[in-house]
């Protein structure tokens, strides 16, 4: 099976190492079996729910197998919200402060979220001025300053992995469906998966306004949005996949479907009707990659990656009356 250990230090026994040891402060992934999503799109889907995760989504596992790596007290991070969050969350855990640049399109429920755990949330409006560079900025003016990155990290992956290992250890599934904004869900997914040497297909779910990464996929190079995207996915509005991530994607996934923000909400509207579950619009992605394309799908056994379910009530509320 392939083997894809693109940094050194995505080693056997870092992986194994970060298994032993993160499970006890994260929360196992809530996994569904749903027969009316099933009947309805022609597979039977199994549902990988990380809206139960501490900080409400799957952020967690990546940013506190980080933030608990570090030496630095001080840690400046640039999110739409999850990671924000849960870097919130863990420098709270930890005893280190925080400071989150934050697009200020962001949902106010993760603007909030962020605030609620301690952390400094620095706005920006991002047609201005890039997350990157506002991250320099404040870096320049504070020494001894950890940048946590989202994806671009082997930590990240490796935090990541842990839900991987959950899912494969369920039962054996034909495909995995995993929504992707940097990649460092997926690609921690594919690790896992090489690491168990497992065949399951990883397959992508990226909504089409920024599509980086599918196109990446078809073209055999990394090629960049040329700005940040504007999409209903908030958590995928990435410029593109980090590097490292994308070694991995590049050999590792077998495929990733282009999401119109249409499906999206149908999807979301989906979990909330037929499975009773509140989900943000990125963690519906996967779901709704299976209605643009059923037939790949059909009749295989799937598991729906829902990343969070962070959204604004008011957002929320207007996605399910518009059906």
């Amino acid at each position: 099976m392939h083997k894809y250990i693109v940094a050194p230090e995505l080693n056997e026994i870092y992986i194994d190492s970060v298994w032993n040891t993160l499970p006890r402060f994260i929360k196992p992934t809530l996994f569904l079996s749903n027969e009316k999503l099933s009947n309805e799109l022609g597979c039977e889907i199994t549902i990988s729910a990380e809206t139960f995760q501490y900080t409400g989504s799957f952020k967690f596992r990546a940013a506190y197998n980080l933030i608990s790596s570090i030496s630095q007290d001080n840690v400046i991070a640039a999110s739409s919200g999850n990671f924000g969050q849960a870097v919130a969350y863990s420098c709270k855990l930890l005893s280190k402060n925080c400071t989150v640049v934050m697009p200020d399109t962001s949902a106010k429920v993760k603007i909030d979220g962020v605030k609620s755990f301690g952390a400094v949330v620095d706005l920006i409006d991002v047609n201005k001025i890039s997350r990157i560079d506002r991250v320099n900025q404040l870096v320049n003016k504070q020494k001894d300053t950890f940048v946590a990155k989202a994806y671009d990290d082997y930590r990240v992956v490796a935090g990541n992995s842990t839900l991987g290992k959950e899912i494969l250890s369920y039962k054996e599934f034909d495909m995995i469906v995993v929504p992707v904004g940097g990649g460092g869900l997926s690609s921690g997914i594919v690790i896992a998966r090489d690491h168990l040497n497992k065949k399951t297909q990883i397959i992508g779910a990226e909504p089409i306004p920024g599509n980086d990464a599918a196109i990446s996929l078809k073209a055999g190079k990394l090629i960049s949005n040329e700005k940040e995207p504007s999409t209903i996915a908030d958590g995928a509005r990435t410029l593109s996949l980090g590097r490292l991530n994308w070694a991995i994607l590049q050999k590792g996934m077998e495929d990733i479907i282009e999401v119109p923000d249409d499906k999206t909400l149908e999807a979301l509207r989906l979990y909330f009707r037929l499975a009773n579950l509140k989900v943000e619009p990125t963690g519906a992605l996967s779901l709704g990659a299976i209605l643009v394309n059923q037939n790949k799908f059909h009749g295989r056994k799937v598991c729906c990656v829902v990343s969070g379910g962070n959204v604004d009530p008011t957002v929320y509320a207007k996605v399910l009356l518009e059906e």
